[in-house]
């Protein structure tokens, strides 16, 4: 078999005459240690060589260990300063200095070294024998010192110390010859070859008269991961990109508002228990600014006594409550703000969002404290709930759910209201994704001034990431795992 080899896997195998160690095979080539360790992992790739990995654990002072092998350790530090068995703590913490006095006491107690009583230090019999021997916490530091062995116990013990020694790995890998790598070297590594056409050889002709080393085409060669986005993003964009296809302009709006646009104006009572702090995160400074005064009395209005075909929620609305500011619970904020921008002369107009949202949930596998939802709007006079089907059937057919069925639901600020099943693909399983409606004459009318067919929608969209990617717990769509973002699959391409 022929192989091709660059000129420091040729030097590496002609210097082999032994098995070596790769910074002893650095010598013997006369090539750079990180030249021997990249040229022998091509040579074994090829079989030639194997590489044999042994791995030492290293132990050492560190900067605590080397200052007390100089001075000693701060409780013998303490008890070369008792005289007759005993010292006050006043004297010691002045002789030892306030923070060598505390890692001494710490000792001295642990060690059972010394006892307090009185505001004195009285020693045992344990530190009347240690001022005489060392104890084994310097023996051991001793040991690590001189560079001899240590039981894994005292390892451990030091460890537990702060910085007196420091453990590593040392790995020493061997690279020695296999049997055909041998055949190799025997039959001769032939003379220079060229790894480059250069502008000289063309313009000299010297390209003619040149040996090229030949590509191995079956060579094993490292894996390349380029940028790319993180599939979330990938999957969000996406979504996007349907939306626009369908002629939808893109709603967009900050991620804190003041509960009138996340609650009151999508008529939810201000008594309603998802105000409640276990639901909902509240941020500071806790009030926010209201929109204009005739909004405002409308939204109070239809929460108070209603709109011409309701009797809204009878109770004293207050604008203290409607200021305080929220983590927007869902994107439907976000299609409040933008009716209410809204003049006749827009209709009709049709909206989408793809955006995250926040709720005080219970980490788990089903539930973050935040999740990505899809929000549309479509304001027309002339459209009803059929419309409404049929955008829905549209969009989910683009994400590759032919079938899609429609529940009857309750949702605050819709009606009718709906619940949204698609088919799974593969599974035949039916997939519950959110709900959408038509939205109330409480909503449409003091935002936009008079009663027309609003259709909105806002199902969660991470269920889907999660089905698509075979994602089982959803705190793996951003725990930001390197392999994980390298090895996902693109969305929508396979």
């Amino acid at each position: 078999m022929a192989y091709s080899l660059h000129e420091q896997e040729k030097a590496i195998l002609l210097a082999l005459k032994k098995p070596m160690s790769q910074r002893e095979l650095a010598g013997a080539a006369g090539l750079k240690p990180d030249s021997v360790a990249h040229a022998s992992l091509w040579l074994a790739s090829k079989g030639l060589v194997k590489i044999d990995e042994k791995r030492e654990e290293k132990i050492g002072l560190g900067k605590e260990g080397e200052a007390y092998v100089k001075d000693s350790l701060p409780e013998r530090q303490a008890l070369k300063v008792f005289k007759a068995g005993k010292v006050t703590l006043a004297a010691l913490e002045k002789a030892l200095g306030k923070q060598k006095f505390r890692i001494a006491m710490t000792w001295l107690m642990r060690k059972n070294l010394a006892k307090a009583s009185d505001g004195q230090l009285v020693l045992t019999e344990y530190g009347k024998r240690a001022l005489k021997k060392k104890t084994s916490d310097e023996e051991a530091l001793d040991a690590v010192a001189n560079g001899k062995s240590v039981s894994a116990d005292v390892t451990k013990v030091l460890n537990g110390r702060g910085d007196l020694i420091r453990v590593s790995q040392e790995i020493t890998r061997t690279v020695a010859l296999t049997p055909e790598g041998k055949k190799i070297v025997q039959k001769g590594l032939g003379g220079v070859e060229a790894n480059l056409l250069t502008r000289n050889m063309l313009a000299r002709g010297t390209w003619r008269e040149t040996k090229f080393r030949p590509y191995d085409v079956k060579a094993v060669v490292p894996r390349v991961y380029p940028g790319r986005r993180h599939f979330v993003r990938q999957a969000t964009d996406y979504v996007r990109k349907v939306w626009l296809e369908m002629g939808f302009k893109e709603m967009e709006g900050p991620l804190i508002n003041t509960s009138f646009w996340n609650f009151d104006a999508l008529f939810t009572s201000q008594e309603h228990p998802v105000r409640e702090m276990q639901d909902t995160f509240f941020v500071e400074p806790e009030k926010g600014k209201l929109p204009d005064t005739a909004l405002v009395d409308r939204v109070r209005k239809a929460h108070e006594i209603g709109t011409r075909d309701s009797i809204g929620w009878d109770y004293s609305w207050s604008e203290e409550v409607a200021q305080k500011r929220v983590l927007r619970t869902h994107t439907t904020v976000l299609s409040a703000r933008t009716i209410a921008a809204l003049k006749k002369e827009d209709f009709p107009a049709k909206f989408f969002s793809v955006g995250r949202c926040f709720r005080n949930e219970a980490l788990d596998w089903a539930h973050l404290f935040e999740f990505n939802q899809v929000e549309g709007i479509v304001v027309d006079p002339d459209v009803n709930f059929k419309n409404l089907l049929g955008y829905l059937k549209q969009f989910f057919g683009k994400l590759g759910f032919a079938d899609a069925r429609f529940r009857p639901a309750y949702f605050p600020y819709t009606e009718m209201s709906l619940e949204i099943d698609v088919l799974h693909p593969t599974r035949g399983e039916w997939i519950e994704l959110g709900g959408a409606g038509i939205f109330r004459p409480e909503v449409v009318e003091p935002l936009l001034g008079e009663d027309i067919p609003v259709l909105a929608w806002g199902p969660g969209f991470d269920r889907i990431i999660m089905d698509y990617y075979a994602i089982n717990d959803i705190r793996e769509l951003y725990k930001n795992d390197v392999q994980q973002l390298r090895t996902m699959k693109h969305w929508m391409r396979g």
